[in-house]
C-alpha cells in the first residue's frame, strides 16, 4: 500500500459568508461548510482499467472508502487481493482531480465481469437503489446469516450517539455531515469515520477492517446518524457486524435483510428509548 494518501487534501471544511437572520434582525458573517467532492474509482488488473463507480464524498479516508466499497460489494474478499490503492496522477488528468480518482489495483490477473454492478457506476451521497433482488444477490455472494452470541445491554445501547457525536470533529464546525462509529461489545470506541454519506462512512470503516486485518467485525456494534438503509445493513452483513444501530429510522428492506441475515437491528436509538427491529434476543434486559 502506497502512502499517497497522505499528501492529498484531507477531509476539510470551507468559510463562505452568509446573511444570518434571527428575528427581524440580520447579520452578516462568516460560516464553515463541509467540503463535497465527487471520487471516481477505477478497477486495475492485467494492464486493463476499468471504472467501476463515481460517488459524492467527504475527502479523506479515500482508500479506505475504495477497500471498503469492493469488499462489501464482493469484488475481494481477502486483503491480500488488493496489490494497492494509489491516487491517480496521470499527466493529462486535470491537476484539479488527481485527488478525486482512485487506483485499485487487483493482484488477479484480468478483470471480473462488471455487468452486475452497474447500477454503481453513478451513485450519490445518499443510499443507492434498492430492491428485493439486491437482498437475493447477498445470497449469491455467498453471505451467510450471522451467528454471533454478542449481548448488549439497553443502557449501553442509549449511550452510544453521545459516544458517536464525540468523535465527529468536523460535525462540530460544520453540522453536515453523517457519522459511522464502531464499537466493540462493551461500548468502547474502536474507530469512527464521517463523510456527506451515511455509506460511504460505513464504506471508511469497513476498508480500516480489511486494510489493517479486523474482518471480520465479530461481536461489534455500528452506531450511524440518520437513518439506516438498506447499504448500511447489506455492507454490516458482509463484514459480519452482529449489532447496528441508527438515531432514525430503517427502511422496509433493511428491516427484511436484517431479519434474513440474523443482524440486530435496532433504530430511533436517542432519548434513552429505541426500537428493536430484529435480533432482539441479542439484547439482554436486567432482572
Amino acid at each position: 500500500m502506497r502512502a499517497d494518501e497522505t499528501r492529498a487534501r484531507p477531509g476539510r471544511t470551507v468559510e463562505t459568508g452568509i446573511v444570518a437572520l434571527e428575528g427581524a434582525r440580520r447579520a452578516s458573517k462568516d460560516d464553515r461548510l463541509v467540503t463535497e467532492e465527487p471520487l471516481e474509482l477505477r478497477l486495475v488488473a492485467g494492464g486493463t482499467t476499468k471504472t467501476l463507480a463515481v460517488t459524492m464524498r467527504t475527502p479523506g479516508n479515500d482508500f479506505e472508502l475504495a477497500a471498503g466499497f469492493v469488499f462489501g460489494e464482493g469484488i475481494v474478499h481477502e486483503r491480500d487481493e488488493i496489490g494497492q490503492i494509489t491516487y491517480c496522477l496521470d499527466a493529462d488528468l486535470d491537476p484539479d482531480q488527481r485527488y478525486n480518482v482512485v487506483n485499485i489495483e487487483l493482484t488477479r490477473n484480468d478483470l471480473l465481469d462488471l455487468q452486475r454492478f452497474e447500477r454503481h457506476f453513478t451513485t450519490s451521497s445518499a443510499c443507492g437503489v434498492c430492491g428485493r433482488a439486491q437482498l437475493e444477490s447477498l445470497h449469491d455472494l455467498g453471505v451467510e446469516p450471522i451467528d454471533d452470541d454478542v449481548c448488549v445491554a439497553p443502557e449501553l445501547l442509549y449511550s452510544l450517539p453521545a459516544r458517536m457525536r464525540e468523535a465527529q470533529r468536523i460535525f462540530d464546525s460544520t453540522g453536515g455531515l453523517h457519522a459511522a462509529a464502531l464499537f466493540d461489545s462493551g461500548g468502547e470506541p474502536l474507530i469512527a469515520r464521517e463523510d456527506v454519506g451515511r455509506h460511504n462512512a460505513v464504506d471508511k470503516l469497513v476498508g480500516w477492517g480489511l486494510l489493517n486485518g479486523r474482518l471480520p467485525f465479530s461481536r461489534c456494534i455500528l452506531m450511524v446518524s440518520g437513518r439506516a438503509g438498506y447499504e448500511i445493513l447489506q455492507k454490516s452483513a458482509v463484514a459480519r457486524i452482529p449489532v447496528v444501530c441508527s438515531v432514525s429510522a430503517p427502511s422496509s428492506l433493511a428491516v427484511d435483510l436484517a431479519r434474513e441475515f440474523n443482524v440486530t437491528l435496532a433504530g430511533f436509538v436517542r432519548d434513552h428509548r429505541a426500537n428493536v427491529y430484529s435480533g432482539s434476543d441479542r439484547i439482554t434486559l436486567s432482572s
